[in-house]
């Protein structure tokens, strides 16, 4: 189920029923924490989308506080059959739990697994870990990219890139993103969308040139 943040590109999905699907499969950062409607990650991530030149329905799926096995449990419910690519913007919340990376890897192989069989291609987005986390945040970081190369898909590294803990990005509590962080994630993410959607069959690592 949709969350309210998401509504307002949901609704535009619906008026625009043509377009190639893209669900944002995530948590807080894609439901739009703190955000009006309009400001949050899917209205954005679609505006940013089309001015690359692809015209895309983004459907927003973020649960604030959801982990990957969160994501996992709600995927038949919340990714639409018609979606031709999934970003999948989960484990910020794993690292918050200190859930085992071993096990967070085994979840994502799952999502994407299940994906696969509804013929859904995916875009794995990777989280990074601050430098106090240690060894146990060194782990974490390398499941997203080991999953993406197992799984040849799609795979972006920081989700958060350029904007991650920078107070000017941020909403009062340092952590989720306020609506020029939004700005920030879409800018990074939209071409590594765009590329995914053009040619699924070449994984793409980071922003493509």
């Amino acid at each position: 189920m949709a969350v309210p943040e998401a509504e307002a590109a949901d609704s535009e999905a619906e008026r625009n029923p043509d377009r190639p699907v893209v669900t944002l499969l995530g948590d807080s950062i894609s439901a739009g924490f703190g955000l009006p409607a309009a400001s949050a990650l899917p209205v954005k991530l679609q505006a940013g989308i089309s001015t690359l030149g692809l015209r895309v329905r983004v459907v927003g799926a973020g649960v604030s506080g959801d982990t990957t096995a969160d994501g996992l449990r709600r995927l038949a419910r919340d990714v639409p059959a018609e979606t031709r690519l999934c970003v999948v913007a989960l484990g910020a919340n794993d690292l918050m739990q200190m859930v085992h990376p071993a096990d967070m890897a085994r979840t994502l192989d799952e999502i994407i697994a299940r994906l696969k069989a509804r013929n859904i291609d995916t875009l794995l987005c990777g989280m990074r870990a601050p430098p106090w986390a240690g060894a146990f945040g060194q782990a974490f970081e390398a499941v997203f990219g080991q999953v993406a190369q197992r799984h040849g898909v799609a795979f972006y590294p920081f989700l958060l890139e350029g904007m991650a803990l920078d107070p000017a990005f941020t909403l009062p509590d340092r952590l989720h993103p306020n609506a020029a962080g939004i700005d920030v994630i879409a800018r990074g993410l939209a071409p590594v969308v765009v590329a995914a959607l053009r040619d699924p069959a070449r994984p793409t690592s980071g922003i493509p040139s």
